[in-house]
């Protein structure tokens, strides 16, 4: 398979560069409503189901990529493209019930003791450095793969797709040891 632009054509360095922009703008974004937002539901009365809602859609993400890696794998290609977006599309609506979450109720503390405290923190702390380094990687992935260039989606999809896939399953992960110990 060939990129399809013209031989010689490179991406232009401002596309690039603005996916990296808004990369790090969502995560300045995301770390100072967790981190410095005051919630508006500390009593978390509305919206309480949005926890196990984030882990849900992270289980449909998780089950997309999965299914997507099987349809490349058997070459068929429209079907991985419509599963990589189902999965891009329950990543996405994650991320809108985990900012209204994180608004609403702020951060849950973790209440869990003994050996089981650093491997929660470690798991966290893993999931979120991951989850920064995602999210650009996904949207340069996405961008080759929409102008045609399957070969360098392909090459950059070899590091984004268990990235993302450790990132979904982790998110579910920390959602349960959250809840188990609370």
């Amino acid at each position: 398979m060939q990129d399809t632009p013209v031989p010689g054509y490179r991406t232009p360095a401002s596309i690039i560069a603005a996916i990296i922009l808004v990369s790090l703008v969502a995560s300045a974004f995301l770390a100072w409503l967790v981190y410095f937002h005051a919630p508006t539901d500390v009593a978390n009365t509305q919206l309480a189901f949005l926890p196990a809602l984030n882990a849900a859609l992270n289980t449909a993400c998780t089950i997309a990529l999965l299914v997507g890696l099987g349809y490349i794998k058997k070459g068929k290609m429209i079907a991985h493209r419509n599963a990589m977006f189902t999965a891009f599309i329950f990543s996405s609506l994650f991320l809108v019930a985990y900012i209204t979450n994180h608004a609403l109720h702020g951060d849950m503390r973790f209440l869990g003791t003994g050996t089981i405290r650093p491997i929660y923190f470690s798991l966290l702390i893993s999931h979120i450095l991951l989850s920064v380094i995602a999210l650009p990687m996904i949207l340069i992935t996405f961008f080759f793969s929409l102008t045609g260039r399957f070969p360098t989606h392909k090459k950059i999809a070899r590091y984004t797709y268990p990235i993302w896939l450790y990132v979904s399953v982790t998110g579910v992960i920390v959602y349960f040891m959250l809840a188990a110990y609370r």
